[in-house]
């Protein structure tokens, strides 16, 4: 399995395994790290549809300097670097092929030390991105050995609580700013030479249970307590609660937009069911197309994005409980 990244770092296609040539590699865009904004990227919303998402949008923006400072000390039992975290965040953002995130989070890398030349670094590099890529796209594939690898390449079950936690988040990220460009009218766009294969979703049950450690109530510290005993009262968190409760804070806010992402009154039509479809599977596709049919039926702008908004974290929480467990 290879990794490269073309020298120079003048760009943002960052793979272990590829075809390409260097032709179909985007340069780097610098300014894409200066945002005021590291959740919606400075996208210029409406203040009306900002403040009626202020409630979930509060803890995402939250998320990603948790997930993503701009350096972190690393130990035995937390081994992911900023380089690693960014890394990871950039390979969910290619598969999903919204541009606008790939420009930010290449940005970011780009002056960061990568890891040293030894082979074992190379491994392990190699073997969180290709996980990354396939729970991202393909989460159907991933099976015991996927988890295995991560643990052989010396992943703690904190680093796999951090790593999992930002390829959900990444996909929920770009599934909303894909919304809110579509809403804005903004013109899909296609990057030459990289076609964005649609995502595949796992098969659902009834029932799952966690495979991964799980917080020992014995050696869990207070802030984990009081995680698990509020989350674990919401039923979409239910069982993920228990793994995810190894990073609380992480949980903590992964949960403040579960609350906030409610709607009072589900509702169900052909164009909805149509711009689900396609925001799950091909966000770098989805467009005005798919959203002016929701506000042409009736339905509220703000309420069209918030019905979105839950389907992409539901996909979110699908693609943990494909990392953490199994269905029986």
């Amino acid at each position: 399995m290879e990794q490269r990244r073309f020298s120079g770092k003048g760009h943002w296609y960052h793979e272990t395994q590829s075809n390409h040539a260097q032709t179909d590699v985007l340069p780097l865009v610098p300014e894409a790290a200066n945002v005021d904004d590291r959740f919606l990227l400075d996208l210029a919303l409406p203040d009306e549809i900002v403040a009626a998402c202020s409630g979930w949008l509060t803890p995402a923006r939250a998320l990603c300097h948790q997930l993503f400072p701009l350096s972190i000390p690393v130990n035995r039992l937390h081994t992911l670097s900023a380089y690693d975290r960014l890394s990871t965040a950039l390979t969910v953002a290619q598969a999903c092929g919204v541009q606008r995130l790939c420009n930010h989070y290449a940005a970011l890398l780009a002056p960061l030390p990568g890891p040293d030349s030894s082979r074992e670094s190379n491994r392990r590099l190699a073997q969180i991105t290709q996980y990354a890529r396939q729970l991202a796209s393909s989460p159907d594939v991933i099976d015991d050995k996927a988890q295995n690898q991560l643990d052989e390449v010396g992943l703690s079950i904190y680093d796999i609580v951090v790593i999992n936690q930002i390829i959900g988040f990444i996909g929920f990220q770009a599934r909303v700013v894909a919304v809110f460009q579509a809403l804005l009218g903004h013109p899909v766009r296609w990057l030459p030479g990289h076609h964005i294969q649609p995502h595949t979703l796992p098969a659902s049950h009834a029932a799952w249970v966690p495979l991964l450690p799980v917080v020992e109530l014995r050696y869990a510290s207070a802030h984990q307590l009081e995680s698990l005993s509020r989350w674990q009262a919401e039923p979409a968190l239910e069982a993920l609660t228990p793994v995810l409760c190894h990073e609380p804070s992480l949980l903590d806010l992964t949960g403040e937009i579960l609350l906030n992402t409610r709607e009072a009154i589900p509702l169900t039509s052909p164009a909805l069911s149509a711009a689900v479809e396609l925001l799950t599977r091909s966000p770098d596709r989805f467009s005005a197309a798919q959203f002016t049919p929701l506000t042409d039926q009736g339905l509220p702008g703000e309420h069209a994005i918030m019905l979105l908004t839950r389907s992409a974290f539901d996909g979110w929480l699908t693609r943990l409980k494909v990392a953490f467990g199994k269905e029986e």
